[in-house]
């Protein structure tokens, strides 16, 4: 088990990708703290991963409260004595363009996709550094990397984490803390469903897919939690400041 003994906290693991990765990070060692804001799914990602062996406790949260997420990731820092590993994977997608987007829409996707994850790394850096080792894993998008139709909010979010990952990684290097992002592509969850609508509904976007991906299908979870796993743990200890874009070719068309 490569993560046996260390603890992460993994936020919007209560579905999808999140979820997957926490529960590969459980499989492989790591006591795994499940935040999300929906403590019902939460608690449901802790028990599946209780149920399969593994070591799991459930925070249910809002990472757009600052005092809250602070005070969650202390009490984890408490309980456990340690954070190794930090995956900020909460995050909303918002459509529309420049004229069409909701401001309000626009200023939640910088909270939930940028600030909070800015926050949730400020809180776990001190305990980082003094511990000598540690390991953020941002997650961005293939929209980090490429345009994005008439998805302004989430674009520009998603290249912010990219730049934000970069200069976190530069600054923190020397304490032993790496700090990478990853850039999944089309998985299949209900966390597309702003896009899919704005394409037109579901035979749209399988279309779009086939059309676009060179791979032509969507990725599976477990397609993403591997490189996940790769990213947190120390088969990529030499790994810092990079961006891992997983998304079947999209980008290289």
């Amino acid at each position: 088990m490569i993560l046996r003994n260390r603890v992460a906290v993994v936020t919007g693991a209560g579905s999808g990708i999140g979820e997957a990765g926490a529960a590969i990070m459980a499989r492989e060692g790591a006591h795994v703290i499940v935040a999300d804001i929906d403590a019902a799914k939460a608690a449901s990602t802790v028990q599946r991963i209780c149920a399969s062996g593994g070591s799991a406790e459930q925070l249910a949260l809002d990472v757009t409260d600052d005092r809250a997420l602070r005070e969650g990731i202390a009490a984890v820092s408490d309980r456990h004595g340690r954070i190794d590993i930090l995956h900020n994977h909460a995050g909303v997608q918002i459509a529309g363009d420049l004229e069409t987007v909701e401001v309000e829409g626009f200023d939640r996707s910088w909270d939930l996709n940028v600030r909070a994850h800015f926050m949730a790394a400020r809180a776990v850096m001190p305990i980082m550094k003094r511990a000598g080792r540690g390991v953020i894993l941002n997650t961005s998008s293939s929209s980090g990397v490429l345009y994005d139709r008439e998805m302004i909010a989430y674009t520009t979010t998603k290249h912010a984490v990219i730049a934000m990952t970069r200069q976190m990684a530069g600054d923190y290097a020397r304490f032993g803390v790496r700090v990478n992002a990853l850039c999944p592509g089309w998985v299949d969850t209900p966390f597309n469903a702003p896009f899919i609508s704005q394409m037109g509904g579901r035979d749209a976007i399988e279309t779009y897919i086939k059309t676009k991906v060179p791979l032509g299908r969507w990725a599976e979870v477990s397609e993403i939690a591997e490189p996940i796993l790769f990213l947190v743990s120390d088969r990529s200890s030499y790994v810092t400041g990079q961006i891992l874009v997983v998304d079947g070719g999209e980008t290289v068309v």
